[in-house]
């Protein structure tokens, strides 16, 4: 990893609606609801069977990680985790990493995801060199794929049949957003 994208710092982003941190052990109910949701399962191509043991200890270690930046998103009204934000999978040769996002059932449908979006990708531009953030979406998860074309996110490629869910098929939605698209974003807001 380049000493240039360096994610050791964990920091707090503050939106409207949400608050970006730290993970913290309080959160963790809340991220076992979020990975027991069908809807998750469903969306990520997750498995609905984990080991809770495992889940906390890879949750507590979070804040520790140097090369990537996993952060809970808080609704800031309820003070509670909804959901995940995450940047990983350094790629050296396009100096780009990966975005993810989760939203569990307390967070749906009121523009968390949204924002926590906007603000995660602010926060990697600002601070980082990092060229692009790319991601991959399901077919089946045209919400998710909305809002990423809102913020600035552009199809690059698409992987045919690349989850089996319940004998169908689905395709797998590759995006990116460039920092020059992004700071043409800034100069001509969403």
């Amino acid at each position: 990893m380049s000493a240039v994208v360096d994610l050791s710092n964990k920091p707090k982003i503050k939106g409207e609606k949400v608050v970006l941190r730290p993970f913290k052990d309080e959160d963790f109910p809340f991220i076992e609801e979020c990975l027991k949701d069908t809807e998750i399962i469903k969306l990520t191509g997750s498995s609905p069977d984990f080991d809770r043991e495992l889940i906390l200890n890879w949750y507590a270690t979070r804040n520790k990680q140097t090369d990537r930046l996993d952060l809970a998103i808080a609704d800031k009204s309820q003070g509670f985790l909804v959901g995940e934000v995450v940047i990983n999978l350094y790629d050296e040769k396009n100096h780009s990493m990966n975005f993810r996002i989760l939203i569990g059932p307390r967070g749906r449908d009121r523009g968390l995801g949204t924002e926590a979006t906007k603000l995660i990708i602010d926060y990697v531009f600002k601070n980082t060199t990092l060229n692009q953030l790319t991601l991959s979406v399901f077919d089946f998860n045209p919400r998710a794929k909305y809002v990423y074309e809102k913020v600035g996110f552009v199809i690059y490629g698409i992987d045919k049949n690349d989850l089996e869910y319940e004998g169908e098929w689905i395709d797998s939605i590759n995006m990116k957003l460039t920092r020059e698209n992004w700071i043409n974003r800034e100069k001509n807001p969403y």
